[in-house]
C-alpha cells in the first residue's frame, strides 16, 4: 500500500511540475508566428482568444 500512496504521489508532483514548466514555456500564436510570411493581426481580432 505503501508503494501505491507513493506512485499516486510522484504522479501528482510530476503533473504540477510538468504544468508549470509547459506553462512557462507557451507562447502564444501571435507571437510564435511574428514573422514577415505569417499574417497573424492583433489577437483581440482573430480567433486566439486573448
Amino acid at each position: 500500500m505503501k508503494s501505491f500512496i507513493a506512485a499516486v504521489l510522484f504522479a501528482t508532483v510530476g503533473a504540477v511540475v510538468a504544468a508549470n514548466v509547459l506553462e512557462s514555456q507557451q507562447s502564444s500564436a501571435s507571437q510564435a508566428f511574428a514573422t514577415t510570411g505569417a499574417r497573424v493581426g492583433d489577437p483581440g481580432h482573430n480567433l486566439i482568444g486573448k
